[in-house]
Formats: structure tokens, C-alpha cells, sequence
């Protein structure tokens, strides 16, 4: 008997994911379809620039939208400003025609892979949270902002609980206040105007192979191992919505229960910085309560 052909493992990735839009673009089309096709396509080149600036990717263009994801809250948050404040600077040097305006919205989520485009709750709900900014504005999710509030100075508008289309969950929005074209900054170590065009910086290196190894994990112990020791990372917002839907999810194994001999060993090991110390837990508690950790130990101490 012939094997039964299995359909291919879909990808699954955690991402911050950036949704932009055109505002009134069917009016816009309306009135002046080549001057309109052809602001589009120079608003397209600013965005695309900034996008790949903050370390992004373009996932997915369909006529006046983009959809493009990022590894760090911070930088997908920033592209988001800068996008918004460089197309509203632009948009104030067009005649009669006015430019065309953006509203954005930025989430954080698990999304599918499928010939690098991406699919998923994570992308609608940044779709949606697109709908609801204002015109020039930045609309931000929950887990989003949780992150960014901490290592932004930017001033915030808390939208509360928002029923959105096709999402069963009410969405808790949050938009970034801008005035006169520039994004409102708090008092407290307000950035110069300088610091909000500096290019971001990619993670360190022993950051980056440790958040590599655990991303498509389905192990809790490993999320909270990384902001145990990261916890102001830049893969802290994906780790901790990670952590979140993993905790939702009704058949998530739990970790053996460790006898208090296994307990006593690794409480007399857990702050060691020699991999063969976790090296030898591991061979003698393979499927010990901490055997995740320890390997995340080994891979980043080795």
C-alpha cells in the first residue's frame, strides 16, 4: 500500500506585526486617479525605506496597504512613528491635492507562514486596530503597549475595550498621542529630536541565538527562562504574548513534579554559569522538571 501523502507542517512564528492604510483612498482615486497612483507610489518608497531601516520585512502589499512584521515592539513602534511624522511633513508641501494619510495599527501575535506571507488572529487584529486609529495616527494592542511604555517616552491615549469585525475578543487599543505632527513625548527623559531619527540596533548576539532557539517552542519553562534573563529584551513582548497564549492553550503539558533530591541539585546549580554543571543534571535527569532550562543553559554557556 502506497504511504498516504501528509500535508506539510505549517510554519508558525511569533512576529509584531504593522498594518497601514490609506485614508478615503477610493475618493482619493475618484478625483485624481495618476496624481493619487502616483503619491501612492512615492509614500510607498518612504514607508518601504523605514520599514527595512527598523529591521522589518514586507509581508504583504495590496493595493494602498502594507502589512510587514518585525521582530522588536520597540522598532515596529518607531517605524510607525517615523512613517507618520515623515508622510505628514511631505503631505504639508502638497498644493490643492492635500497627499494621502496613513492610519496604522501594530499588534503582537502568532501568526502562519506560507511562501513568506503571513496569515492569522495576530495579522487581523492589526488590521483592525488599523481601522480604528485616526488619520496620521498609531494604534497600538494591548501586548504592544505593555512593552513599548516601558522603553518609549511617547504619551499614550487609552481607547479601552474595542469590539472589532471577525475578532470574538474585544481589543484593548491604545493610540500614540501626536500634536502638530510630532508625537507627544513625556516629560520624563524626553528624548532630543535628534534621538527619534537614531536607526535602531539589533539585539545582542547571545540575546539573539538564545531567542532563536526557543521561538518556535512550545515549552513554557523556556519563555520564562528568557525573561528571566532578558526581561527587558528586545523579544520581551513576543516572549510574553508567547507565554500568554501557551497558558490559554487547554492541553498544555505541565512539568513533572521534581522529587526533592532533583529539586535540591538544581536549586544548588541554577545560578552557575558552567555549562557542564547543567550538562550533568541533564544526563542524570533527561526528563528531569528542569531538563528545558538546563538545555537552554548548556546551548547559551557552551
Amino acid at each position: 500500500m502506497e504511504p498516504v501523502p501528509t500535508s506539510p507542517r505549517i510554519e508558525r512564528k511569533l512576529v509584531v506585526i504593522l498594518a497601514a492604510d490609506v485614508v478615503r483612498f477610493s475618493s482619493h482615486m475618484e478625483h485624481d486617479e495618476e496624481r493619487t497612483l502616483q503619491l501612492l507610489t512615492e509614500r510607498r518608497k518612504l514607508i518601504d525605506e523605514l520599514i527595512e531601516a527598523h529591521a522589518g520585512r514586507i509581508t504583504g502589499t495590496a493595493g494602498d496597504s502594507v502589512v510587514a512584521e518585525f521582530a522588536s515592539a520597540v522598532n515596529a513602534v518607531d517605524c510607525a512613528v517615523k512613517i507618520q511624522r515623515n508622510i505628514m511633513r511631505v503631505n504639508a508641501k502638497e498644493g490643492e491635492h492635500g497627499g494621502l494619510s496613513f492610519r496604522i495599527g501594530v499588534n503582537v501575535g502568532d501568526v502562519m507562514v506560507k511562501d513568506a506571507d503571513i496569515f492569522g488572529d495576530g495579522v487581523n487584529v492589526a488590521a483592525r486596530l488599523e481601522s480604528l486609529s485616526e488619520p496620521d495616527g498609531v494604534c497600538l494592542s494591548r501586548g504592544v503597549h505593555e512593552y513599548v511604555r516601558k522603553l518609549t517616552s511617547y504619551v499614550f491615549a487609552d481607547l479601552g475595550e474595542q469590539y472589532v469585525k471577525n475578532i470574538e475578543q474585544p481589543v484593548r487599543a491604545y493610540r500614540i498621542v501626536f500634536e502638530d505632527g510630532e508625537p507627544v513625548m513625556s516629560e520624563e527623559d524626553e528624548p532630543s529630536q535628534e534621538a527619534l531619527d537614531v536607526e535602531p540596533h539589533e539585539p545582542p548576539e547571545y540575546e539573539l541565538a538564545f531567542w532563536e532557539s526557543i521561538r518556535d517552542s512550545d515549552v513554557v519553562a523556556e519563555f520564562e527562562a528568557y525573561l528571566d534573563k532578558y526581561p527587558e529584551g528586545a523579544f520581551a513582548a513576543l516572549a510574553a504574548e508567547r507565554l500568554r497564549a501557551l497558558s490559554e492553550k487547554k492541553d498544555e503539558p505541565e512539568l513533572p513534579e521534581a522529587d526533592p533530591v532533583e529539586l535540591a541539585y538544581w536549586e544548588s546549580i541554577k545560578d552557575s554559569e558552567n555549562a557542564a554543571m547543567f550538562q550533568t543534571y541533564l544526563e542524570t535527569y533527561a526528563e528531569g522538571a528542569f531538563a528545558a532550562i538546563a538545555r537552554l543553559k548548556v546551548a547559551q554557556l557552551g
